[in-house]
């Protein structure tokens, strides 16, 4: 499951209304950015163009000693701003010189410069810091993982705030350096591409460089021993992926599907476009955790995803990502569908190409199985609300809403706007609605209904919307639905139901909200 990382959704509406109030004198910036699903996510008036984090890790001891450079804009006068950070700060710079510093609810960092910064300027923060990820606990848990060799950070909607201090929020998305040192024989992987790696007096830095914006909780941190394969893809990307080397009975499986990495990447290029970053891959740390994440240019996978064999669905969902939901970010967390439905159709269409059951006859299996007082109808892909954000229905019912529209607007343009839309928004933020007014725009149709229907209605869409969709079982019985052929592909696609399960303490899973045995990530 992702998890919230600051308050329950009950608060949500109280604290959103606080933060003006908070932020009130005209030059402080505001402590959250303004999503209402997590109003304390993100900060105001400023906005980062570049992150160099230099950092050293301790395996041993889980001791991380860092010095984040981040380089902004100020969007107002500023004579105070936050940073989103956990960990213990011994000093902060702004400009070259040294400003104060203090720490408040649970995770924000005030920095108040020595001189107040006017709008529109560049400005430099420099922070040192230090500690230990796994301890630092927010409402009782960590999105940083230890494991037998090392740490990992990956989470969703937040990582960040456990190693490096950020504006940890999608809206603010910025380029990368990451250097890491750490003991030789262990090796750090990061986003993007390896620049350069030496070694001196026993330890060994890794330096990564992520080109293209990148949003926070897309940053991805793995420190401990891997196997590495590399290669390059026809057009010259360079290929990374990474195993643990003690992930016992699943590191078969893993490889069978990492492997196949290149292979999905390139089908994606037809179906969405060119393939947005300069590298590729993915790695599966030795984790106690089910879930997968598609951290920028290198998926989060854990070994569990291949508890039951090889599952290259699994790549399809996070590869699939980097066009919608990494180039392509929300711009608040509502907006989630346009990551997750489309990243779930992308399995869909990938079971049509392997000739294992097409998106239509899924679409068909998956609305005969949730009848019409199933709980799967009550969640609303096009605003879920914070507690069912990553719910199945999101997924499923997100793709059922993309089967809706490929039927309505045809083959032809259906394709095209799946290439379109990230193009368009290549690298920036957008949310349901203007989805909505590009696939019109395109297509020449109103469609404002059919997305009603499909993403935001808090019941099973009947006939004849339903019949219109090219839903088979919208016109069977209920005894007939229940025997729509289920196609060859389903269990591998349900067996990624849990794939952004994150569980209710960064590790574990959480107990099913929707459907009976589809507790969908």
């Amino acid at each position: 499951m992702h998890r919230r990382l600051i308050v329950p959704s009950a608060l949500a509406a109280t604290l959103l209304l606080a933060i003006p109030a908070a932020a009130s004198p005209g030059t402080v910036g505001a402590p959250g950015i303004g999503d209402p699903y997590y109003p304390a996510s993100g900060n105001g008036g400023y906005d980062v163009s570049h992150y160099d984090l230099r950092l050293k890790y301790q395996p041993t001891t889980d001791l991380l000693e860092g010095t984040a450079t981040i380089l902004a804009t100020t969007t107002q006068e500023l004579s105070r701003f936050n940073l989103d950070f956990g960990l213990d700060v011994s000093e902060v710079r702004v400009n070259g010189r040294k400003a104060r510093f203090a720490t408040s609810g649970d995770h924000e960092l005030e920095v108040t410069p020595a001189e107040k910064l006017a709008k529109g300027k560049a400005v430099s923060v420099v922070v040192r810091y230090a500690g230990k990820p796994s301890e630092l606990k927010i409402n009782g848990w960590t999105a940083w993982a230890r494991t037998p060799d090392g740490g990992v950070a990956a989470q969703e909607p937040e990582s960040a705030v456990w190693w490096y201090p950020s504006n940890d929020h999608p809206l603010d998305k910025a380029t990368y350096d990451i250097s890491v040192s750490v003991p030789d024989g262990t090796q750090a992987i990061s986003n993007g591409v390896l620049q350069s790696q030496s070694s001196k007096l026993g330890w060994t830095r890794f330096n990564w460089r992520s080109d293209k914006p990148q949003a926070t909780y897309l940053t991805t941190l793995a420190v401990g021993k891997f196997d590495i394969t590399t290669d390059k893809t026809a057009d010259g990307l360079p290929v990374l992926n990474a195993y643990s080397k003690d992930l016992g009975a699943n590191a078969g499986a893993a490889r069978a599907s990492l492997e196949r990495t290149t292979e999905v990447a390139e089908w994606l290029t037809e179906v969405f476009g060119p393939y947005p970053y300069n590298a590729l891959g993915g790695y599966v740390p030795n984790v106690t955790s089910g879930f997968a994440l598609e951290t920028q240019t290198r998926p989060f996978y854990s070994p569990k995803q291949f508890a039951n064999g090889a599952n290259v669905s699994v790549v399809v969902h996070e590869i699939a990502h980097q066009w919608y939901g990494n180039s392509v970010s929300v711009d608040g967390w509502k907006e989630i569908w346009i990551n997750e439905g489309f990243a779930r159709y992308s399995q869909w269409l990938w079971s049509e190409k392997e000739g294992e059951g097409t998106a239509q006859e899924l679409a068909d299996y998956t609305y005969a199985q949730h009848p019409a007082d199933d709980p799967f109808w009550k969640v609303k892909p096009g605003d879920p609300g914070p507690d069912d954000q990553f719910a199945l229905a999101v997924y499923d019912r997100g793709a059922l809403a993309l089967q809706a529209l490929r039927n309505e607007v045809g083959e032809e343009v259906f394709f095209e706007l799946l290439k379109g839309w990230p193009a368009e928004h290549a690298h920036g933020n957008a949310n349901v609605g203007d989805f909505v007014r590009y696939a019109e725009r395109v297509s020449g149709k109103p469609l404002a209904a059919l997305f009603d229907t499909w993403l935001y209605q808090p019941s099973r869409p009947a006939a004849p919307a339903a019949a219109d969709a090219g839903l088979a079982a919208a016109t069977l019985s209920a005894r007939s639905a229940a025997r729509v052929e289920r196609p060859a592909s389903w269990k591998k696609i349900a067996a990624t139901n849990t794939v952004h399960d994150h569980g209710d303490h960064g590790h574990g899973e959480r107990p099913d909200r929707g459907h009976a045995g589809h507790d969908h990530r």
